[in-house]
């Protein structure tokens, strides 16, 4: 079972969700969330980072403007989600994976970052920036950013009827990243990994996962 603790990032301080593996570490990961904040949805993510003998720590990015908040993942989530995310801006979004992923490497850990949609841009820049393998699922604010080199190891998941990204978005990340893992998966729409909402779709999940968990295996040894 996780537990909290307190990061204390040059934005602020945030709580973040940390689980353990019950042997030795195979590495640890850094979880980025989406514009709802830090849903239950990724506590449980982090148990089954833990599961597969990763330490996972995943930062509440929204406590740098309102502490504690989650929102609802509908129409009226997403807006405010949006304004949030805004607010928080990608600098602080990238400075406080960092001093999640600074904790991780101090205790003798090779880190990676996993992030979602508002989150996946953050996992993009933690490897252009900061030198972090990283998986980029289904992230929207992508492409201003694709010109930057890869540090590190990379993957992108896609859901191929994200309308917010649509085929050419997709193609330019394979043009801009080559060297990338890319995998579109069919009868997906964005947000498929989130469990248990609506656009879940549990195959290309259940896909998605096997892949990240071999990623970070190869990526963290």
């Amino acid at each position: 079972m996780g537990n909290w603790h307190t990061l204390y990032t040059p934005c602020g301080a945030v709580q973040a969700w940390r689980a353990d593996p019950a042997g030795a570490p195979r590495g640890a990961v850094v979880v980025a969330h989406e514009i709802f904040g830090l849903l239950p949805h990724y506590q449980r993510l982090c148990e089954r980072l833990a599961d597969a003998g990763f330490i996972a720590l995943a930062p509440a990015y929204f406590d740098l403007i309102e502490p504690g908040l989650v929102l609802p993942t509908d129409q009226t989530g997403a807006d405010r989600g949006r304004s949030v995310v805004n607010r928080l801006g990608l600098d602080c979004g990238l400075d406080t994976t960092e001093t999640a992923a600074q904790l991780l490497q101090a205790e003798g850990h090779q880190v990676g970052v996993v992030g979602f949609s508002w989150g996946g841009t953050v996992a993009l820049l933690a490897n252009t920036r900061l030198g972090l393998p990283a998986v980029s699922y289904y992230a929207t604010r992508n492409p201003p950013y694709l010109d930057e080199p890869a540090q590190a190891p990379l993957m992108f998941h896609f859901g191929a009827l994200d309308a917010a990204i649509p085929p050419e978005t997709v193609e330019l990340h394979r043009e801009k990243q080559p060297q990338a893992q890319l995998f579109v998966y069919a009868d997906a729409d964005h947000a498929f990994n989130r469990e248990p909402d609506l656009p879940y779709h549990p195959q290309a999940a259940a896909l998605a996962w096997e892949r990240t968990l071999g990623f970070f295996g190869e990526a963290l040894r």
